[in-house]
């Protein structure tokens, strides 16, 4: 039987009683947003891992949106492996076991030559963390616009190529396809791949013809076919609510599951 945990995107900040009080409302996890900065110190990730031993909540971390691995400009390159490289280093510290980010965009390459760049730029920095004994793992996530790279297909092959971690972001997913895939398709994807624990993210969605457009409150219609199709695939995964809700909806889907 699939084992699925709850949880939402965002601690409100670095103070310990955010994360007990959403241990106490029912979270089993907790993604820590680090989209428009790192405002998180080694010292603070210390106090919280410490506290974390009682709570055990999955912890993760969603790294900053300031990262292209296929930029045309090396020093942006270079500026987007040094803001992984932080996060895997604060995730260290605080026991998380996942670093999500955007690997980048196609712009003027192909889907062959991006997936190309970015896989050697990942390899890079797990090169790095691990001379570095950097524990947290990197997640590339599942993108939400046909111009950005991160297909459910561009990662499953990434992660069976050089053994990465990968964020499935069901929402995205929706909206890069136009709604025109379903949760029954990608779960059984999953399923073929023989992934084990998948990190996950998922809310309501509005989309355009060019993809997402932004997170909206998770309906219910939504979130029935999707833990319908996990269970029937017997997917074992966390599932980060990104919702403008994050928490309530998080433990609604707990509650329908």
């Amino acid at each position: 039987m699939a084992k699925i945990l709850f949880g939402p995107a965002g601690s409100g900040g670095v103070e310990l009683a955010n994360f007990e009080i959403l241990k106490k409302q029912g979270a089993d996890a907790v993604e820590i947003e680090f989209v428009y900065s790192i405002w998180m110190n080694n010292s603070q990730a210390t106090k919280i891992q410490e506290l974390n031993k009682k709570l055990n909540l999955k912890l993760s971390i969603h790294a900053p949106y300031y990262i292209n691995l296929n930029s045309q400009d090396n020093q942006k390159i270079g500026a987007s492996r040094t803001r992984i490289l932080k996060c895997l280093e604060i995730g260290t510290v605080l026991g998380a076991e996942y670093v999500v980010f955007h690997p980048g965009f196609y712009l003027k390459d192909s889907p062959e030559k991006t997936y190309e760049n970015i896989k050697e730029q990942i390899v890079k920095i797990m090169e790095e963390a691990k001379a570095k004994h950097f524990t947290a793992q990197l997640a590339p996530e599942t993108t939400g616009k046909k111009s950005q790279f991160g297909s459910l297909d561009e990662l499953i092959k990434l992660r069976k190529e050089i053994g990465c971690s990968i964020c499935i972001d069901f929402s995205h997913l929706i909206a890069r396809e136009n709604g025109k895939i379903t949760y029954e398709e990608i779960a059984e994807k999953l399923e073929k791949a023989k992934l084990g624990h998948l990190h996950c993210h998922f809310s309501g969605i509005e989309f355009t013809a060019k993809g997402e457009r932004r997170h909206i409150l998770t309906p219910d219609s939504e979130i029935k076919p999707l833990l319908a199709a996990l269970k029937k695939h017997n997917l074992d995964c966390t599932i980060i609510n990104e919702s403008p809700d994050p928490l309530g909806d998080a433990l609604k889907m707990k509650r329908m599951a």
